[in-house]
């Protein structure tokens, strides 16, 4: 395979939408690395094993959605922003509880809403728009 851009790629990608790609990977891989310690905890005996290994496949299973928005904000797939911003907003009220502890998930509150708002940002971004090939709705009509 060469080097070379295929003529669908843009001479130039986007910072906001390389940022938008990097959000999404890393949620994935933090969701799935979150999944694999409580299911792995939950096999040694801590807690309900049946419990734990529900909330961790379904952490593991949840991040497949941001991880499928990565690769496809990647390789500059006009759906993959879909999956992209529905991960972003199903992390503010996430994030909205763990702010609500009083407990060590602070900071990982805190950490999660920057992310969310971060990648809104970057995922509804007029260049990031243009750049995967999203018209606005004005624009469709004619």
């Amino acid at each position: 395979m060469s080097s070379e851009q295929t003529s669908t790629e843009p001479a130039h990608r986007p910072r906001r939408l390389f940022l938008a790609t990097l959000i999404c990977a890393a949620e994935a891989l933090a969701l799935v690395a979150g999944g694999l310690y409580v299911l792995i905890r939950g096999l040694a005996g801590s807690g309900d094993a049946g419990d734990t290994a529900t909330v961790g496949l379904m952490l593991i299973v949840l991040g497949a959605i941001p991880g499928i928005a990565a690769r496809g904000l990647w390789r500059l797939r006009r759906w993959s922003r879909g999956p992209g911003v529905i991960t972003q907003l199903m992390g503010l009220p996430v994030a909205w509880t763990l702010l609500r502890t009083d407990s060590m998930f602070i900071p990982g509150g805190i950490a999660l809403a920057a992310a969310s708002i971060a990648g809104l940002i970057c995922l509804l971004n007029k260049e990031t728009t243009e750049t995967l090939g999203i018209r606005a709705p004005s624009d469709a009509a004619s």
